[in-house]
């Protein structure tokens, strides 16, 4: 884990790599956790019979589960000290290379990639990479933005 003393600290890090995180198996009950938290119920989800048979050959997690553990595998990478809050302020550019199939392990991976002062504080970019065990394509890359405010 990479640790930041202070917001501002931020200010030097654009280009630094973060992670890996260590690896967490997607499992057949949080994807059902996360059908049912979502209303989100097709086949290639929640059936493994029918999933099975499909194209995958077994049931997959939603690409916005996987998006979701980018929120799990940041602060495992990275933690910036002397702060009174700090926020979520949203994503860029999110895409879905490959598919998580059901019992696969997956991790973070990150890169500083753009840091500015804004009004308060200071708002980083990074951009998380969730890679999947064994296969050659990432299931996920985002650029999270968070913004951090000094004590």
């Amino acid at each position: 884990m990479k640790i930041f003393a202070t917001p501002e600290a931020l200010l030097d890090a654009v280009g630094t790599q973060l992670g890996p995180t260590d690896w967490l198996t997607i499992r057949q009950d949080r994807i059902d956790q996360f059908a049912a938290a979502t209303n989100d119920h097709q086949w290639i989800h929640v059936d493994p019979e029918k999933a099975a048979k499909g194209p995958f050959g077994a049931c997959i997690a939603h690409g916005f589960l996987t998006l979701s553990l980018a929120n799990d595998f940041l602060p495992k990478m990275m933690r910036v000290d002397g702060v009174s809050m700090g926020v979520n302020y949203g994503c860029d550019k999110i895409r879905f290379p490959n598919i998580v199939k059901v019992n696969s392990d997956i991790r973070g991976t990150g890169e500083i990639i753009h840091v500015a002062a804004i009004k308060g504080g200071i708002q980083s970019t990074v951009r998380v990479t969730i890679e999947v065990k064994g296969e050659s394509r990432p299931a996920c890359v985002v650029d999270t933005i968070s913004r951090y405010y000094p004590i």
